[in-house]
């Protein structure tokens, strides 16, 4: 069953940003984002449980907005640039 889910989720991320990834790059990635605070796992039983910490979830709002940032940024130059 656990393969199962490995698979349906190494699936949707290929599927979804053309993206293929090992379960040794996404540990790797998950253990980064716990030492930095962002996540914090537990054990259920068998299987470690991930959730976002509170740092986690003001660090994608951040991100969030540089991205809306950058996207107005760059369609105001385009705009400016494809005005006659």
């Amino acid at each position: 069953m656990l393969n199962l889910q490995r698979s349906l989720a190494r699936a949707f991320i290929h599927n979804r940003f053309y993206v293929l990834v090992s379960s040794g790059t996404v540990y790797s990635v998950l253990y980064s984002l716990e030492r930095n605070g962002l996540i914090e796992g537990t054990w259920n039983e068998r299987k470690r449980v991930y959730k976002l910490t509170g740092k986690g979830t003001r660090t994608i709002e951040t991100v969030l907005k540089a991205n809306d940032k950058i996207r107005n940024f760059i369609t105001n130059i385009l705009k400016v640039q494809s005005a006659p």
